[in-house]
């Protein structure tokens, strides 16, 4: 078993999570999601975070808008809408649950 598929998928498997946080203090170009994410240490690539995006619209927790660009085509800016809001409060409050569960689990030091 190769560590780096599990790390990949440990990554996948927060992703969602994490581009929705980014976009919780307003909207974002996806070039500045991105570059959050590789500040972040999220090794994410475009042709990963452009279907999510989509599937996170096409969910209804996301919103676009074009804005025309003075150095190339127009740009698309995502933003959270209300039932997105919603979805990452319930995701935050998901996360912090999980990883006290791991904590716990992980950190125990006497094993049955």
């Amino acid at each position: 078993m190769k560590i780096e598929n599990t790390k990949a998928q440990m990554r996948k498997g927060v992703l969602e999570y994490c581009i929705l946080s980014i976009l919780q203090d307003g909207e974002a170009y996806t070039s500045d999601i991105l570059d959050t994410l590789k500040d972040a240490k999220m090794l994410v690539v475009e042709g990963t975070i452009y279907p999510l995006l989509t599937r996170l619209k096409n969910a209804g927790l996301l919103a676009y808008r074009w804005e025309e660009s003075t150095s190339g085509p127009p740009r698309k800016y995502y933003e959270l809408t209300e039932t997105g809001t919603l979805f990452l409060n319930e995701l935050t409050t998901t996360w912090g649950e999980l990883q006290q569960a791991v904590n716990k689990v992980t950190s125990t030091t006497s094993k049955k």
